[in-house]
């Protein structure tokens, strides 16, 4: 029997909805840098993995893409109440490899700091929806109680040039025990490599 939320399942659109997301990215990294000059400031590509313990383990890897968008003149802003003030936009999907993983689609405000010329580290915030399970049904994995979750995550990276960087990661979503139900949280670690613009 198909899990709920396998490709065979019940999820369809919104593996769709994630797989348009996807392809709308990648055919926007194919076209010239220049172009992309004035939309994207950044777009980072890679995995993470699961570091919940017990049923709240989702086994399998999650291929995740993320575009940051500059709006607001984060890239240009001077002194710590300035980069406060001016976050950069993200946006992204993550794609589960496993019955008992959950799809996301997210969004949200990043702030970055450089700790030197390369080493940088970066804090977001912002919320998910997903396609897991709400409440406990019996079958492994997390039960998130509602749909729609907060999500934070942290990361810390190196640029190797002007353009390409690659960073850890750690992101945690949960509904902060405001929804009627559990709340098990999505608690995942991972690599990104990032090309910015």
């Amino acid at each position: 029997m198909a899990h709920p939320r396998s490709f065979a399942g019940q999820g369809k659109s919104f593996h769709f909805a994630v797989a348009l997301l996807f392809s709308t990215g990648l055919a926007a990294g194919a076209s010239q840098a220049k172009a992309a000059e004035g939309i994207f400031d950044e777009m980072r590509f890679g995995a993470t993995t699961s570091i919940g313990n017990g049923d709240n383990h989702e086994s399998g890897v999650f291929p995740s893409f993320t575009i940051f968008f500059d709006p607001l003149g984060a890239d240009s802003a001077a002194g710590i109440a300035e980069k406060i003030l001016r976050p950069r936009i993200h946006a992204g999907a993550s794609i589960a490899t496993s019955s008992s993983g959950v799809n996301e689609v997210y969004g949200g405000f990043s702030w970055d700091a450089d700790l030197t010329e390369r080493l940088f580290v970066e804090l977001g915030v912002g919320a998910t929806v997903h396609d897991g399970d709400l409440h406990d049904d019996g079958t492994s994995g997390p039960k998130l109680g509602c749909r729609l979750l907060f999500r934070e995550y942290a990361a810390a990276g190196y640029r190797f040039d002007d353009h390409w960087n690659l960073s850890a990661t750690l992101e945690h979503a949960s509904n902060a025990d405001l929804c009627n139900g559990p709340n098990d949280g999505l608690t995942r670690a991972g690599v990104m490599l990032g090309y910015k613009f």
